[in-house]
């Protein structure tokens, strides 16, 4: 076997970790193609003689496209002043089957994906590759051109941020959340009765355009807005209190941010405005 057979037989075995953390670290499945490619290529234009760990090697190289990716992500975001909402679905992706990229969202964590998308790249960098994949920060570090303690602070602020629930006590993440649940599970199955079971009779719902329209009070109204639509919900911690995402595709579309009094939700407001999203702290909430 020549050397170049040799190297496409370990990119081979090495591609479904590259890709992983490429899809972690954009949370899209084509830019995360695009970076792959973009490592294949940078390895049949390098010298890797003197390479001991191909594969850590190449997960160095995914990560500084990856990051380069983000910046210029970053960039473009800044530039725009009609930016999208992080996450959104563009024309560039919209060829890729929604159910293939909804069961791969869905592997990952949909929260997941969307919170990881409000770090700062080095951030998202220093979380994903040492709490995923484990990655040792003095490796971190060189990607990220500072030191292995700098690093290590980039990843726990990056933690602190996706796994924040300082603000709830356990009993009340874990009263609200069975709330949260058994609202999505009778509006994902059209369960009128089970919908009006989880929501005040006074209930409040805010229009944020997420198709809602206007202000709508009281529990049957209410509930008829969310018959068979939660397909793409999932429970997320808004502000430090159990809300909803909505994501089509893997794609932040809106933040439902509710009110729980008493075992029943009391208000909604639907949240789907760049700059209003772009303002909301939310983090990951635990299995």
């Amino acid at each position: 076997m020549d050397k170049h057979d040799w190297l496409a037989q370990q990119f081979e075995a090495e591609r479904p970790r590259l890709r992983a953390v490429a899809y972690r670290m954009l949370g899209s499945p084509s830019e995360a193609e695009d970076a792959v490619q973009e490592v294949w290529l940078h390895l049949f234009s390098s010298d890797t003689s003197a390479v001991s760990n191909l594969g850590g090697w190449l997960t160095t190289v995914v990560a500084r496209v990856c990051l380069n990716m983000l910046h210029a992500r970053k960039s473009r975001r800044e530039e725009s002043l009609e930016a999208s909402v992080p996450g959104v679905v563009t024309d560039s992706e919209s060829e890729i089957d929604p159910e293939q990229e909804m069961e791969l969202s869905d592997s990952v964590g949909l929260a997941l994906l969307v919170v990881l998308d409000t770090l700062a790249p080095a951030e998202r960098l220093a979380f994903v590759l040492h709490d995923i994949f484990a990655v040792p920060f003095d490796e971190i570090a060189l990607i990220v051109e500072r030191s292995p303690t700098a690093a290590r602070q980039l990843a726990s602020r990056a933690r602190r941020r996706v796994r924040g629930r300082e603000h709830m006590q356990d009993a009340d993440l874990a009263a609200s959340r069975e709330v949260v649940e058994a609202f999505l599970t009778a509006a994902r199955t059209g369960n009128f009765d089970a919908l009006l079971a989880v929501l005040d009779p006074d209930v409040v719902l805010q229009e944020g355009s997420i198709g809602v329209p206007g202000e709508i009070h009281g529990a049957a109204a209410v509930a008829k807005q969310f018959m068979g639509r939660a397909q793409t919900a999932r429970p997320i911690l808004v502000n430090g209190s159990v809300g909803v995402l909505v994501a089509p595709h893997g794609r932040l579309l809106g933040i439902l941010d509710l009110s729980i009094r008493d075992g029943k939700i009391a208000a909604i407001t639907a949240i789907s405005d760049p700059a209003r999203l772009r303002e909301l702290h939310l983090a990951v909430l635990d299995d």
